[in-house]
């Protein structure tokens, strides 16, 4: 049945892995005992929404694809979603209302040529990337840093599939459920241009039939904006390293930075890195 199919049902989708995710307790509602789906009934989400259980039911069915904002709004509420995750809600409810477009591949993105002199001067590791993760061009202090940050290699593969990225990051857990979060706002469901990408639908391929963890992650359509943070990362030769994480949108590329504290131990490795580099 069609309505059924995540493929087609995104929103349906979405929304049945977040009630999963919303447990009675959080919802204000007894548990009352044993209880045949870990979250939410589809009932109480529509009595806790205002709207009636066939409504909703029709939502997650795909039979009904044009919810008003007001009832996205109060779904967001019940489900616990924040900005982004509201925002997301209603970019898929958009998608769904909208014709159907033909699955494309998309041209490949173009580094622009001032990006690439701007690599070669800047003092601290950098690299650009697509929004799918391909590392499109590096430095050299970039790939001294990591190797999976050469061009050709797939972020978000090398942190699933690599045991050495896995192990270069202090806390991969956290790294690896954010990266999966940020490519299904960016890339791999949403409502623009990537949602019918098969770059993106062949990345999801390829890590589902791979990975466990992705698997398990991706079932739970998070979504996340990673445009910077901080991270502490383990070189094979210097050893710990804390860095902050800028990314900046040019184009259709982002350029990412990785940069210390100034006077920072890490600032002294990073120069001896760039010595070795």
């Amino acid at each position: 049945m069609p309505g059924n199919n995540s493929e087609t049902n995104r929103l349906g989708a979405y929304l049945r892995a977040r009630r999963d995710l919303v447990s009675p307790e959080q919802a204000g509602i007894p548990s009352g005992g044993a209880r045949r789906v870990p979250g939410l009934r589809r009932e109480e989400v529509a009595m806790l929404a205002g709207i009636s259980a066939d409504y909703y039911l029709r939502l997650e069915r795909g039979r009904d694809t044009r919810p008003s904002p007001q009832v996205l709004d109060a779904l967001a509420r019940v489900l616990l979603l924040d900005e982004v995750e509201r925002g997301y809600l209603h970019d898929l409810a958009g998608a769904a209302a909208a014709p159907r477009r033909p699955r494309r591949r998309r041209p490949p993105p173009r580094v622009p040529a001032r990006l690439h002199h701007l690599l070669s001067v800047v003092g601290v590791p950098a690299f650009v990337e697509s929004r799918t993760f391909d590392v499109l061009a590096a430095n050299a202090l970039a790939t001294a840093l990591s190797p999976r940050l050469r061009p050709g290699e797939n972020r978000l593969r090398s942190l699933l599939l690599d045991p050495e990225e896995q192990a270069f990051h202090q806390d991969w857990e956290a790294a690896v459920a954010g990266i999966v979060a940020a490519f299904r706002q960016t890339a791999g469901d949403g409502a623009d241009d990537y949602a019918d990408d098969a770059r993106s639908v062949e990345l999801v391929g390829e890590l589902s039939l791979a990975s466990g963890r992705f698997r398990k992650l991706w079932a739970r359509h998070d979504v996340r904006m990673l445009d910077g943070g901080s991270t502490t990362v383990n070189h094979p030769t210097l050893g710990e390293l804390r860095l902050h994480r800028d990314k900046l949108p040019v184009g259709d590329v982002l350029l990412v930075l990785y940069y210390p504290d100034a006077e920072s131990e890490t600032a002294e490795k990073l120069k001896l890195l760039g010595s070795l580099a």
